[in-house]
């Protein structure tokens, strides 16, 4: 599409202002729309506008408002508008010149519902664990007294990345089961859940552009989910990640392709809900190979945060070759550098936690080549506060992991509000061995 692009970019967290950063190296770009942004979208560059008189679930406004803009490309961040089919919504609504950058409503349901997902697993032999769903209470609970080994509980619908729970004991899971089904720990998202075998062995996460055919995937990330150093306390939306790892040589990376990411690519094109945009896809390196552990349909938070700082060239293209099916002719080219991120989360998180607490962060210095990427932030009156659960993440690069971690620290300490936590183990593991 020639010209200059201005950009519908849908979201409020890390992920979007990740996107909205690498956007701006982006030539195309003339300007991104943010809605409604956070506070370091609002303060990132004069080409990015906040957008609030608009609400992210209102997709006839969406519309009307890209037209006014003259907007040409919409990017929805986070999972809920596409499970609510936003990209159908514009491309039904948004007329020829707007290309949206997502999968359709049908192909989002393999996030939105991990029921789906796993038969769909089933149906095309693509590894994973073995489970079963279940939409009774009673049903569930039979079974878990039915089995002896260690199990996942899932919440089928969404659950803003906490809706997985991984019991250590018989009584721990039969009390997830209550908290999901019968007391709505997790809202409608429960009314369905899977119950699957704990596998053991690293994650991975891999995020892969796709234009419904072909292919073309970042490097490995590896995310750090639980709030607490040494993977203890519960699980969050993601307390920090990085890339590449190093449980993937590229004989692994090959057999994924070959046995889970093309077959997906394909099953789903096979059946009717063609895939385009971003598919994150969550692994466990067991030691009967990798197997999947869920399908998200966007780019993920943090993972986002470090691979955008690794991908080199312009995103706007990429993004613009998904949409129209022509993602075999574009370069993804990626730095041969390694990326960490550290999130700082708001004290009491993943429970219960202050928001609107005064922040301020110090200028970083130039030479330690880190990003610090807003998500629970808001920006009025001169002033910035905290607004969610995960506040901002410290995102580095450098030729090597060990640097970049050391250089996300950092970056954490520019970072300043009463109650932050943060893990201070990121890649912990991968840098022992």
């Amino acid at each position: 599409m020639p010209g200059k692009r201005r950009v519908l970019l849908v979201g409020n967290g890390g992920r979007e202002h990740a996107i909205a950063w690498k956007l701006l190296q982006s030539p195309s770009v003339e300007h991104i729309y943010v809605v409604p942004g956070n506070g370091g979208t609002a303060t990132l560059d004069p080409k990015v506008t906040n957008v609030s008189e608009v609400k992210d679930s209102d997709f006839l406004g969406l519309v009307k408002f890209a037209k006014e803009k003259d907007v040409s490309l919409l990017i929805p961040g986070p999972e809920a508008p596409l499970v609510a089919g936003i990209v159908d919504y514009f491309r039904e609504n948004g007329g020829e010149k707007i290309r949206a950058f997502g999968p359709s409503k049908a192909a989002a349901t393999m996030e939105g519902s991990k029921t789906f997902s796993k038969d769909f697993m089933k149906r095309h032999n693509i590894p994973t664990a073995a489970y079963e769903n279940f939409s009774a209470y009673d049903d569930a609970k039979a079974y878990l007294d039915t089995i002896s080994h260690n199990v996942v509980i899932k919440a089928s619908g969404l659950a803003a990345g906490k809706g997985v729970i991984i019991p250590q004991s018989k009584e721990e899971a039969l009390a997830a089961l209550k908290d999901i089904m019968l007391d709505k720990e997790f809202g409608t998202a429960g009314d369905e859940v899977v119950i699957e075998e704990f596998l053991e062995g690293d994650e991975l996460s891999i995020l892969s552009f796709s234009d419904g055919h072909t292919i073309k995937s970042l490097p490995p990330a590896q995310d750090h989910k639980r709030i607490f150093d040494n993977d203890e306390g519960p699980n969050t939306g993601g307390m920090g990640t990085y890339a590449p790892t190093r449980i993937a040589p590229r004989d692994l990376l090959d057999r994924i392709d070959r046995d889970i990411l093309q077959p997906t690519i394909d099953g789903m094109r096979n059946e009717g809900f063609e895939f385009k945009g971003v598919l994150f896809t969550g692994l466990m390196m067991t030691k009967n190979g990798p197997k999947v552990l869920e399908y998200n349909v966007r780019f993920g938070d943090p993972e986002t945060q470090s691979l955008l700082s690794l991908m080199e060239g312009d995103l706007a293209e990429v993004m613009v070759a998904c949409a129209e099916g022509r993602l075999r002719d574009v370069h993804v080219k990626v730095s041969e550098r390694s990326a960490a991120t550290v999130v700082v989360a708001a004290g009491g998180y993943p429970g219960s936690y202050a928001k609107g607490t005064p922040m301020t962060l110090d200028d970083v210095p130039e030479d330690i080549d880190v990003v610090l990427f807003h998500a629970g932030t808001s920006f009025a009156d001169n002033t910035l506060k905290t607004s969610g659960g995960r506040v901002i993440a410290s995102t580095a690069t450098a030729p090597t992991l060990e640097e970049a971690v050391a250089k996300a620290y950092k970056g954490v300490e520019c970072i300043h509000f009463e109650g932050m936590q943060y893990r201070k183990d990121i890649a912990g593991r991968a840098l022992k061995k």
